[in-house]
């Protein structure tokens, strides 16, 4: 390959992808494979995947979207997600995989928002909060448009804002936060509990499509706690748009309808009130193109300046 390219990982608690990324955000050698449970496993499995994709190919740099919570100026993880990590040295592991290539870390949310905000459903909007509803319920900012990851590299995080605090208790320990009732594992647990006997978010969601009502119930109740997370975030940032994506977002209208209802009654604020929400555009290659969008900046940031 010729052209200028980037390496662009996207780590999440089911699947690890990569690919390599051109300036126009067009995504070559795409591969993915399940993420194991735990070390060494994840460490074999993401180095054997990043060598497949690279093969012969020279990347630029190097974007590593992962679940979070990240450490990006350490360059570990901690994702709540995949407990085989913990203040896991992440950039070192995928530096010494390719040495000598500049590697930028990235949470897995902000990562999505900056593919949507590029090329996707927030393309041509100033400010933006992309969410990833899946395993867990994850969001990023890019406001004035730039990402914005904060000082520790985890703004935006929507998933673990309390929308109850008497409410159910979650996996990073809180009490009421919104992934306690919005993703797809949240929902199914509270429907099982009500004689529900599906398999998994998916089996929920069509479900919940054909008007079973514990289902419906499930989805009403995950998507009232996220448009009070969303009202929430857009009060503080005033964001323009609200971009969704993830595996649970693929139920479409099931998740999408009463969400802009619960939106409707839950914002009383005019600039909150303007809001609009829409669906990923960019699908699994959200996080992917974020990611290299992320490598592309930060390799041209740190191109010398020649003085005239």
């Amino acid at each position: 390959m010729s052209q200028e390219l980037v390496l662009a990982v996207d780590i999440g608690g089911t699947k690890l992808g990569a690919g390599l990324v051109d300036v126009e955000g067009h995504v070559h050698r795409h591969a993915e494979v399940p993420t194991p449970a735990a070390e060494p496993e994840l460490g074999v499995a993401l180095t054997g995947l990043l060598g497949s994709v690279v093969g012969d190919a020279a990347p630029r740099a190097v974007g590593v979207a992962c679940a979070g919570p990240v450490d990006p100026p350490h360059g570990t993880v901690s994702p709540v997600n995949i407990p085989g990590w913990r203040d896991f040295p992440l950039v070192d592991l995928v530096a010494e995989t390719l040495p000598g290539v500049p590697v930028t870390l990235v949470g897995d949310a902000i990562a999505a928002a900056l593919g949507e905000h590029w090329l996707g459903a927030g393309r041509g909007t100033r400010s933006m909060l992309g969410i990833v509803v899946s395993t867990g319920v994850g969001g990023g900012l890019v406001l004035d448009g730039t990402a914005y990851s904060g000082p520790s590299g985890n703004a935006g995080h929507i998933g673990h804002t309390v929308v109850d605090p008497a409410g159910q208790p979650c996996v990073c320990g809180a009490t009421g936060c919104v992934e306690a009732y919005a993703s797809g594992p949240s929902m199914v647990r509270w429907a099982r509990g009500r004689g529900w006997a599906g398999a998994d978010a998916r089996a929920l969601a069509e479900s919940a499509a054909s008007g079973d009502p514990v289902a419906v119930a499930a989805f009403d109740r995950g998507t009232e706690a996220l448009a009070r997370g969303i009202v929430a975030t857009a009060t503080l940032c005033d964001v323009d748009r609200v971009v969704i994506g993830g595996g649970v977002a693929a139920a479409g209208p099931v998740l999408f309808d009463p969400l802009r209802a619960h939106l409707g009654r839950a914002a009383a604020l005019g600039f909150v009130k303007r809001v609009t929400v829409a669906p990923s555009t960019l699908g699994r290659h959200g996080g992917l193109l974020g990611a290299a969008r992320t490598a592309l900046l930060a390799s041209r940031a740190t191109e010398p300046v020649c003085a005239a």
